[in-house]
């Protein structure tokens, strides 16, 4: 990771970690960057959090400083901006989201021109720029300034995508969205009325403060709720930027990401669809999942933590479906980064078909209790190398044997240590995890 951009962008508190001068930077650099041989065609999706506005208008006076042209979706989703980036012939595209975090924190991912997030190498570039270590860059004057364009159609398009995707039509299935008050507000119920569903939709009325807010795949208990009380047929809560997708099953059990995997990936494979037979999961991805895997003799490899590994793993071995336990989930017939909406028409493509409730199809697999805790710590780094800790990570791994298994690790996008225990009951979890959480507030490094 580099000192602005994590593993999902440049992310962090709007005006206090990420201001708009570093926005002017980024579209100052990519303007240039991109417009050295011709003028720069770059498009910017925006979440609805209030910072998104003030962020949109920061990045564009930057890129049209440089000479570039830019193509506003407005809100719009992420894996929208990469599908309009590799079909539509743009340079480079910019979407603006802190993704499932608190609406007042805000972040710039950057796509590039196949649709996949930003190369290391360039980011390391933006971020030298930043710094003032990469000199000045020239302003474009008179007719080669950049210009604005409203590009909704473009949009609207990637809304026509989805809808062309689907195999059957949704009659009379009852199906509720939880679009998080997020960029999904503005795309998921057409898609899911264009193709016949009965749809019931909640915290889809966004004001710019409440995206995330007890709601979305972060806070799947209330759409749990709502598809009990009106005995919907399934589920879908996405997050802010509607990259992720969990679902909720007739019952009202959660399906995370593990659990759609395993669906998917099945029927996939039983259609001679599923690249190599082999799924592609991360390291937070459940003992269970393997084991129903090994059942049905579906293989499996694991990357870091971060879809952006997930895909690089698929790109280079040809794998058709990869994911994250979060809800990243990648089928790269039809898109390059995670992309909760289709992932939620791919499971109703498997519902239908195979004619089972989305409960039935998760039935085979066991999952292990896991537990994980956030601790914010002044220092990542240090606090995942502290001695004491390394000693009670290890304590708690012999412990637990083969009968389960501890991860301590970074955030990638937040000053946080994840502390995750796998293990064959709940108060094993919570013991383990305490365990390990306690010596680090003993050694002064957890901040409130």
């Amino acid at each position: 990771m580099g000192k602005y951009f994590g593993t999902d962008g440049f992310r962090g508190e709007a005006n206090v970690v990420l201001t708009v001068e570093h926005a002017f930077k980024v579209g100052r650099f990519l303007g240039w960057y991109y417009g050295q041989n011709h003028k720069a065609k770059v498009i910017i999706g925006k979440d609805t959090r209030r910072s998104s506005y003030m962020f949109e208008d920061a990045l564009s006076a930057g890129l049209t400083a440089s000479g570039a042209d830019v193509y506003l979706l407005h809100v719009t989703t992420t894996p929208s901006v990469s599908y309009v980036v590799r079909t539509e012939d743009f340079d480079c595209g910019i979407m603006i989201s802190a993704s499932h975090n608190v609406f007042y924190d805000n972040g710039i991912k950057v796509i590039n021109g196949k649709g996949h997030k930003l190369e290391a190498e360039v980011e390391e570039k933006v971020e030298a720029y930043i710094d003032g270590e990469f000199g000045e860059l020239p302003l474009a004057t008179r007719e080669n300034l950049g210009r604005t364009v409203d590009y909704s159609a473009g949009r609207n398009r990637y809304i026509g995508h989805l809808i062309a995707m689907a195999t059957r039509s949704f009659k009379d299935k009852r199906v509720g969205l939880d679009c998080s008050n997020g960029s999904a507000s503005s795309i998921a119920k057409s898609v899911f009325d264009a193709l016949g569903a009965k749809t019931y939709v909640i915290h889809s009325e966004p004001d710019g403060t409440n995206i995330n807010r007890n709601c979305g795949s972060t806070h799947i208990e209330t759409l749990q709720e709502f598809v009990k009380e009106k005995k919907l047929d399934v589920g879908f809560a996405y997050d802010g930027d509607a990259d992720r997708c969990l679902a909720v099953d007739e019952n009202g059990n959660v399906v995370d990401g593990d659990l759609i995997l395993y669906v998917c990936g099945k029927y996939l494979k039983e259609q001679g669809r599923l690249n190599n037979d082999t799924i592609v999961t991360t390291i937070m991805s459940n003992i269970g999942l393997y084991k129903a895997c090994d059942k049905v003799g579906m293989k499996y490899e694991k990357t870091a933590v971060g879809d952006k590994y997930v895909y690089e793993n698929m790109v280079q071995n040809n794998h058709s479906l990869g994911g994250e336990q979060s809800g990243h989930i990648i089928f790269s017939k039809y898109a390059t980064t995670g992309d909760g909406i289709l992932t939620s028409l791919l499971l109703m493509e498997v519902m239908l078909e195979k004619k089972e409730t989305l409960g039935k199809l998760t039935e085979e697999v066991k999952i292990y209790p896991q537990l994980l805790k956030n601790v914010r710590v002044s220092d990542k780094k240090t606090a995942r190398e502290n001695p004491a800790v390394v000693r009670e990570v290890e304590k708690v791994t012999e412990a637990l044997g083969n009968d389960g298994r501890i991860l301590v690790r970074e955030s990638g996008t937040e000053p946080v240590i994840r502390v995750m225990v796998e293990a064959s009951t709940h108060e094993l979890c919570e013991e383990y995890v305490n365990q390990v959480v306690d010596v680090m507030e003993k050694e002064g490094l957890i901040i409130e």
